[in-house]
């Protein structure tokens, strides 16, 4: 048998080290730095950090309860919607109840089957208009990748306005994502969110550079000769539900929310699927062969259903880097799960990093084998797989973002070969989404 290939992960310890730690060196940059090999064995650990107790949940059908069975007890986290908020106000991602139903009944529309397969020409052209841009040698993909999604969904829910597709606007993005550590320290202490680090400061002209971009769409759109796209029908929808002025900054929190996670999150897994394509080149050819096979119909609606292999190494690349490592919850009132007593006001934190790598639940859990989702499926418990989270909170544009990825990783396949930077290791980065440090330099050549 083929010994499977082990990508890179952070270094494990026997142990679990001091809580403190974490607020120190890379384990306060980087989220899935730190754990111990006890964290991928066990099914729950509980920490006191700075005063907040926090239930670390492993066990699928623990993590079912909290997200499914009793969703209705366990909320977004204060902690969570004070550290975001700045960002993204009160939109989909962070509010509660009958606010967070009616925006969602909003956006869904958007993102409904038939909306998507009617976007995949969008995806192949700019996937393909990238590809031509390149000339064989060295390139730092994770930028291709965010340049690549960042005009997708500028283009598919802003009608391409170009202040979101600009060098500027990228770095200022990057710095926001980046600035969330200094802000999630200062929250568990109860600091007031004052950037005082160069990171912070960046962090902090991100948002607002974000905030004020953005606002200023919103407010263009608001005159009846407004283009006819996602941010536009918004703000109508909006505006028929909320009094103007809360309908506004809905539609700001929502145009932050849908700009920062549709294309973030989505060149995460194109950048971590081109890394372990490079590291396997045999498996790479024959994703390529597929592709071009799948490209010779053209890019439309059946596309995705032509690409099973790739599909299958995309679920894997998921599998093992989320592009979501964590999210947590918080508990209305008291609760059981299993055997751990649960109290109004405890953190419940769920960790895809680890529950999709946990020896208990995945066979050489570390190791990269599509066969997983191709060919020999395993039985798997639905909630032992989060890549895009679960229950009524699934995120809205999964289907979105695996198509996005599929049709821009199938082009750039069918044309180029990736290979790794000699002596150059990538490792994982980031407190909310998983980058590659430093960017993703590889080697291309044409095929």
């Amino acid at each position: 048998m083929t010994k499977l290939w082990v990508p890179p992960h952070p270094p494990r310890r026997p142990k679990p080290v001091p809580t403190w730690r974490g607020f120190l060196g890379e384990r306060a940059r980087t989220a899935v730095y730190g754990w111990s090999q006890l964290a991928f064995q066990n099914w729950y650990f509980k920490r006191n950090i700075l005063g907040h107790t926090v239930h670390v949940v492993l066990q699928p059908d623990w993590v079912q309860r909290v997200l499914l069975d009793n969703a209705s007890n366990y909320e977004k986290p204060k902690l969570v919607k004070r550290i975001l908020g700045p960002t993204i106000g009160r939109g989909l991602l962070t509010s509660e109840g009958e606010l967070w139903r009616a925006q969602r009944k909003i956006v869904a529309a958007s993102f409904t089957p038939p909306a998507v397969d009617a976007l995949m020409p969008l995806f192949g052209e700019v996937g393909q208009d990238i590809a031509q841009s390149w000339q064989a040698g060295t390139r730092d993909m994770a930028v291709e990748a965010t340049s690549a999604t960042m005009r997708v969904i500028a283009t598919a829910l802003f009608s391409g306005d170009p202040r979101l597709t600009t060098p500027e606007a990228m770095d200022h993005i990057t710095a926001a994502m980046e600035g969330v550590g200094e802000a999630r320290i200062q929250a568990l202490l109860g600091m007031p969110l004052i950037p005082v680090t160069r990171k912070g400061r960046r962090g902090r002209a991100g948002q607002q550079f974000l905030r004020s971009t953005l606002g200023a769409i919103v407010r263009e759109r608001l005159g009846s000769d407004a283009p006819d796209d996602f941010v536009t029908a918004m703000i109508r929808a909006l505006l028929d539900q909320f009094p103007r002025e809360e309908a506004i900054e809905l539609a700001i929190d929502n145009a932050a929310t849908f700009y920062l996670a549709g294309h973030e999150t989505t060149a995460n897994l194109t950048s971590w699927t081109l890394f372990v394509l490079s590291e396997q080149p045999e498996l790479q050819e024959r994703v390529a062969k597929e592709a071009r096979s799948a490209l010779e119909n053209g890019v439309d609606a059946g596309l995705s259903d032509r690409l099973p292999f790739l599909r299958a190494v995309v679920d894997e690349t998921l599998r093992l880097y989320p592009p979501v490592p964590r999210f947590d919850r918080e508990a209305v009132g008291p609760d059981m799960l299993g055997e751990h007593e649960v109290n109004s006001g405890d953190l419940v934190s769920i960790w895809p990093w680890i529950i999709q790598r946990h020896r208990n639940l995945w066979d050489e859990p570390d190791a990269f084998d599509p066969d997983r989702f191709a060919g020999r499926r395993q039985e798997r418990h639905r909630f032992q797989y989060l890549p895009f989270g679960a229950g009524p909170r699934t995120c809205v544009g999964a289907r979105f973002a695996m198509a996005e990825a599929l049709t821009i990783l199938a082009t750039w396949l069918s044309q180029w070969r990736f290979a790794p930077v000699p002596g150059r290791k990538v490792r994982p980065s980031g407190m909310v989404t998983l980058r590659q440090e430093g960017g993703l330099p590889l080697m291309l050549s044409t095929r």
